[in-house]
């Protein structure tokens, strides 16, 4: 962690500079994934990201898809996914979040483009409101926005240059 850096997970020295970074945004469950893409902003400014773009899907299950055709494009040196899937009364809510997870799982390992989960997967709206929290919270969609800028950094470092 950086020193005196309020957030979570910060390596020292870590940057965001030159770096192209595109977020897929579901537009379901709207009060909290606004909240979430707060904190991504947050996090990618405090990181010197200033080549950032938000597409939005409609749901979490499209997400995968939305990170495919950004991943395969050659635009994005890193992706950030943000949605929000509140458990209901049926199996919806393990369908959307294991498949929304595998989805951009797979995504990921296919193309060599990483992509930061900042999907919250919660029981109820109390929790989904406290992993989306305003500056100096816990936001996923700003620890998300660090991982995304560090996987883009291990994935450049490590780039075949043959």
């Amino acid at each position: 962690m950086a020193s005196g850096d309020e957030r979570a997970n910060v390596p020292d020295g870590l940057t965001g500079e030159g770096l192209r970074v595109v977020t897929v945004r579901a537009l379901w469950n709207a009060e909290i994934v606004d909240r979430l893409a707060a904190g991504v902003k947050r996090g990618l400014a405090a990181l010197g990201v200033t080549d950032h773009r938000t597409v939005d899907v409609p749901g979490c299950f499209e997400i995968p898809m939305g990170c495919r055709v950004i991943a395969t494009s050659g635009r994005a040196d890193a992706i950030i996914t943000i949605g929000a899937v509140i458990r209901g009364e049926t199996t919806h809510y393990e369908l959307v979040s294991e498949g929304a997870a595998a989805g951009v799982q797979r995504v990921q390992l296919d193309t060599g483009i990483p992509i930061a989960f900042g999907l919250v997967t919660v029981e109820d709206m109390e929790q989904a409101l406290a992993r989306s929290e305003g500056p100096g919270g816990h936001n996923v969609g700003e620890e998300a926005a660090v991982v995304a800028v560090q996987m883009a950094r291990l994935t450049e470092e490590f780039a075949d240059r043959s």
